[in-house]
């Protein structure tokens, strides 16, 4: 039973020599226990049992060579080292014997448990393992794992394993191409590798990845590794070449007409429109597979553009969304349609043969520049068929008709209608046409008068005023071309401020003023008016003077306001121009040459101020951009005989900066430190400057330039307007200190600030504010404090003194007076009832 060898049972005997029996931790009676003895480490004691009569101990039970007991003195030991991956538990039992080897205690039951050290490095389940990833694989989802093992205690951090990826062959980029996570085990693209993988660029990747024990987080962990060989396929998700569909299909729908695939299982596949028909009629189902679900109609709609998508199971996209195009292709099942129902067009009777009479239109619904869509015109039948049955030629392609000979007669034939074949490559039509053959233009229009003598019109009668009605006749056939009448000034009116009406049922013609009248350039209009035809005149006829009449029109005088030569001023000055500096001159005369003087309106800042006279208009005090940058006025012309009539137009000052404002503290917020001041504090200030500045202010900030100050604080640049004030140590008093800051601004020359920033040293709440702490009660004021106070408590108590008299004689003197008073009142009251 007692194994040790000699050295092991002296160390034994030696601990247990030097032990206080007393410390129960190590050596007590002897009865059930656990232990708790980390693995590993070799012989080493674990417990003494004491027994107050001599005995004998023993042990049986679990001890697998390892665990045994000094019979003689209890100690309990280990002569080798505890594996926990071997047995992590080990059950025994302890018993007294006496003398003749009789059980006098016991058995004790004794619990071994082995505590975990981290003793085993992880190990990879494979030594190299072997992945696919497809081009525009969604960054962060997995397409392979690794997987490590380790055989330490899997509830301590022994056994927790973290990856990383070490090396990443080759790396073409910056950024990794993959990533893993580190406590799966899950590779997947990064966001440079799901845009980036290319198979055409590379096509194989291999990938150094490590596990790490003890979650990663100490230079003690172990630490394993293996290859990850991954093989970039091309990308599964692909849009389609455009579909052609043709038109009105009679198959059974919903028809296959392409397909999707993700480069991921297990997707939700969608199709969405941004056109926002009333009917979609394209549907995709589960394997992506992509449907027209009705027959299409190309002259509805010719084409469609749509997306598919995939989505995972928590509605995520996963691929980006591929643009699916439709084009619906045409077949002739539209016929010619006539632009009218009917179509009217007019020829003179003296037209000769191959004269062009109009064109005839129809349309075909089907696709354009297709043999669907060519059309060909023919004439099916004339009436009347006189004095031929081919009195009028269509061109095939064009549909323009034209005369075959020049037969017409409006004596013979007034009207002809024709009946006009449209067809297309499967459909015709018949379109409606009718010829009017209209008398020939032989007669001038002829005026009633040859002069309708003077018109008196003032100069400011309203554009569209009729003057003068005038009167032509025409004896060609009614509501013709030959027999309507324009009306036209064929002489006095350069300028066209006259205008001729026609009434196209009576052919009178009202005279109109076209623009505004101007006595001081034109007095008189002596206008010579002539009468035509839309139709020109047949060969041998022209217009004479039955043709033209003529008259005046005399324009009287009306006094008008003064006008200026432009219709707005503006100027571009600097804000620091002198005073008296002539900024613009302004300029207006009267139209009746009545002398005009100037004024100035709307100058609230009497900034400027106008020569009467003149029109010069001159800076009257100094300008300030800050204030208005855009300073409008108005620029008032009135006549010196009738200050009823004047103008008024605006003058726009554009005020050009100058650095002429220093910069300014912003004091919005206070400044302060927590007390006591710990380091690293950071207070913002902020500085504005007024002047304009190209995109932002750059302003500077530094310290006043005394020795207290720099030792003190210091100051950074934050941008151009704000920086950051902070202590350089922690030996300041609860009080305000000031600081000087110097601000400078960019200005050229630029400007700088002195300034005195308050900063309060303070004790702060716990919401980081500032608050003002009492003054202890048990702090006594000094003599000086004392006396004041004395002398302040007599003056308050002489004051009340002295008011509490003064109030008393106020009172008896008021209450003599009401006396008085009522003793008065009393003898009116007598008086009154006597």
């Amino acid at each position: 039973m007692f194994k040790l060898c000699g050295f092991q049972f002296l160390l034994v005997i030696q601990w247990a020599m030097c032990q206080n029996l007393g410390d129960l931790s190590l050596a007590g009676p002897l009865k059930d226990m656990n232990f708790s003895i980390p693995e590993g480490a070799g012989v080493r004691p674990i417990y003494q049992f004491i027994s107050e009569t001599p005995v004998i101990f023993r042990a049986t039970g679990e001890k697998d060579g390892i665990i045994d007991i000094v019979p003689k003195t209890g100690m309990l030991y280990l002569n080798g080292s505890l594996d926990r991956e071997t047995k992590a538990v080990h059950r025994l039992q302890v018993e007294c014997l006496d003398e003749n080897g009789d059980v006098v205690k016991g058995p004790y039951s004794v619990t071994i448990y082995v505590e975990d050290i981290n003793d085993n490095p992880p190990k990879f389940d494979q030594t190299t393992y072997t992945g696919v990833v497809r081009q525009n694989s969604r960054a962060g989802k997995p397409f392979m794992y690794v997987h490590a093992t380790d055989p330490d205690d899997p509830t301590t951090p022994h056994a927790q394993l973290t990856y990383s990826i070490l090396h990443h062959f080759p790396n073409p980029y910056s950024d990794m191409l993959f990533q893993i996570d580190s406590t799966t085990g899950a590779i997947s693209p990064s966001r440079t590798g799901s845009f980036y993988l290319d198979p055409q660029k590379q096509n194989t990747f291999t990938l150094v990845v490590a596990v790490k024990d003890m979650a990663g987080m100490t230079t003690n962990a172990f630490t394993s590794s293996t290859d990850v060989i991954i093989n970039v396929k091309e990308s599964l998700w692909k849009a389609p070449p455009t579909i052609y569909i043709q038109e009105n299909s009679t198959e059974t729908h919903p028809v296959n007409i392409s397909q999707v695939h993700s480069n991921e299982a297990d997707v939700i596949y969608e199709l969405f429109e941004k056109e926002g028909l009333a009917r979609f009629p394209f549907s995709i189902d589960r394997n992506g597979v992509i449907y027209v679900t009705e027959p299409l109609d190309r002259e509805k709609k010719d084409s469609y553009l749509f997306y598919a998508v995939t989505k995972d199971s928590v509605g995520e996209l996963v691929d980006k969304p591929l643009q699916i195009k439709v084009i619906v292709k045409d077949i002739n099942d539209n016929p010619p349609v006539c632009e009218n129902a009917l179509t009217v067009f007019e020829v003179q009777e003296n037209e000769g043969g191959g004269s062009t009479i109009g064109t005839l239109h129809a349309t075909d619904m089907d696709e354009k520049d297709t043999l669907n869509s060519r059309l060909k015109f023919s004439i099916e039948s004339q009436v009347p068929a006189v004095p031929s049955s081919n009195m009028f030629i269509v061109q095939q392609d064009t549909g323009t008709l034209q005369l075959m000979s020049s037969s017409l007669n409006k004596q013979t034939a007034a009207n002809y209608s024709l009946k006009v074949m449209v067809t297309d490559a499967d459909f015709q039509t018949i379109c409606e046409v009718q010829v009017h053959v209209i008398d020939i233009n032989d007669q001038i229009p002829i005026f009633e008068k040859s002069d309708y003598h003077n018109v008196t019109v003032a100069e400011s009668i309203p554009v569209g005023t009729v003057i003068l009605e005038i009167q032509a006749t025409d004896t060609d056939e009614p509501d013709t071309g030959s027999s309507h009448i324009i009306y036209q000034v064929e002489e006095g009116d350069p300028n066209h401020k006259f205008i001729i009406e026609t009434d196209p049922e009576t052919n009178r013609g009202f005279v109109k003023i076209n623009k505004a009248l101007d006595f001081e350039t034109d007095k008189v209009h002596n206008l010579v008016i002539n009468a035509t035809n839309p139709e020109p005149l047949v060969s041998g006829v022209q217009y004479n003077a039955s043709s033209r009449t003529l008259f005046k029109v005399f324009v009287t005088n009306m006094d008008e306001p003064p006008t200026f030569q432009q219709p707005v001023y503006t100027a571009n000055v600097s804000e620091d121009i002198p005073v008296n500096t002539l900024i613009v001159k302004a300029e207006a005369y009267d139209p009746e040459g009545d002398t005009v003087r100037y004024s100035l309106e709307g100058d609230v800042k009497k900034w400027l101020k106008i020569d009467s006279s003149t029109g010069n208009i001159y800076t009257a005090s100094a300008l300030d951009r800050e204030y208005k940058e855009l300073y409008k006025v108005d620029i008032v012309a009135t006549e010196t005989k009738n200050a009823a009539q004047r103008s008024k137009i605006p003058l726009i000052l554009h005020l050009k900066d100058v650095n002429d404002n220093p910069p300014q503290l912003v004091t919005d917020y206070p400044t302060f430190f927590c007390y006591p001041v710990r380091g690293g504090e950071k207070a913002l200030i902020q500085a504005t400057d007024v002047d304009g500045h190209v995109y932002v202010p750059r302003i500077t900030f530094s310290l006043g330039d005394d020795m207290e100050t720099k030792k003190n604080w210091e100051i950074s640049k934050v941008n151009g307007t704000y920086a950051h004030l902070s202590p350089k140590h922690g030996n300041f008093e609860e009080k305000v200190y000031i600081v000087p800051v110097i601000i400078k601004d960019s200005g050229n020359p630029s400007l700088e600030n002195k300034v005195n920033l308050e900063v309060n040293v303070c004790q702060c709440s716990s919401e980081k504010s500032c608050y003002i702490k009492l003054q202890h009660e048990n702090s006594k004021p000094s003599v000086g404090q004392a006396i004041g106070i004395l002398l302040g408590v007599l003056l308050v108590i002489g004051a009340i003194i002295g008011g509490v008299f003064f109030h008393m004689k106020y009172k008896q003197k008021n209450e003599k007076k009401s006396q008085q008073k009522d003793a008065k009142d009393q003898t009116e009251c007598v008086e009154l009832n006597q």
